[in-house]
């Protein structure tokens, strides 16, 4: 536990201005998790504990939400596999150091995304995207609740640590071999390659996406082509999923 919690961040006492920010704000939870097929919890940084679970089967693993939410970060010792506990402890510590680095008036603006196995109820591996956003900060600035969103990853293996921030293109992404962060920037789509992405989404298949742009399916299959590269990816369902976990529509 004390590598996911770090004595930096260790909440004493909360003031009644910090209490105030709660209003209502779980039943926005509960109507966000409804409208959305991934997984969503709520990180306690004063409790160490998991405040919120949602019902979403995912990030669950056969169990219910209550149970999950009981468990707490023992559910990580279960389900995460070995090779990757020392991978969460790590993008824990660099991200704390990355977020002690920020102005506090900022904090809320930045997205720490990474991708991890898990062993599923039949304990076959899958690979995860997490996504970690602050909710609400103390006054003296440190990280109270953090809102994690879980989806299917759409990377061929582990880590992927990026940190992004609201309203900026840049993306910074921590090299693991090197130990650093790198400023990367966002990739730009073409809007022939946004539209194929959208039409794909759709259903359309590559004839009916022709037919709908007025071009030759040479044409469309030449853009995917170059969209299967940009992203690195190798077909148009981990194209879509890269797109919409990386906001790129």
């Amino acid at each position: 536990m004390n590598r996911f919690f770090f004595p930096k961040n260790k909440i004493e006492k909360l003031s009644e201005i910090d209490l105030r920010q709660l209003s209502d704000y779980q039943e926005i939870l509960h109507a966000f998790a409804r409208t959305t097929y991934t997984s969503v919890y709520v990180i306690d940084y004063e409790k160490q504990a998991f405040e919120y679970m949602s019902e979403n089967p995912l990030f669950l693993c056969g169990h219910s939400a209550e149970e999950v939410k009981e468990m707490g970060y023992a559910f990580y010792f279960k389900y995460v596999t070995e090779e990757d506990m020392d991978l969460l402890a790590r993008i824990n510590r660099i991200g704390f150091d990355f977020f002690e680095g920020i102005p506090i008036d900022e904090r809320t603006r930045y997205t720490i995304s990474y991708d991890f196995h898990m062993k599923s109820d039949n304990r076959k591996k899958i690979l995860v995207h997490h996504k970690l956003t602050p909710v609400f900060l103390t006054g003296s600035g440190k990280l109270w609740k953090a809102i994690c969103v879980v989806s299917l990853s759409t990377e061929r293996g582990s880590g992927n640590i990026k940190i992004t921030k609201q309203g900026d293109k840049e993306i910074f992404l921590f090299d693991l071999m090197e130990d650093r962060w790198k400023n990367v920037e966002t990739i730009n789509l073409s809007d022939r390659e946004r539209e194929i992405l959208q039409l794909s989404i759709r259903g359309f298949t590559i004839n009916e996406i022709a037919e709908e742009t007025f071009v030759s399916p040479e044409t469309i299959k030449f853009h995917r082509k170059k969209l299967f590269n940009k992203l690195k990816v190798t077909n148009i369902s981990e194209a879509i999923f890269h797109a919409v976990n990386n906001r790129l529509l």
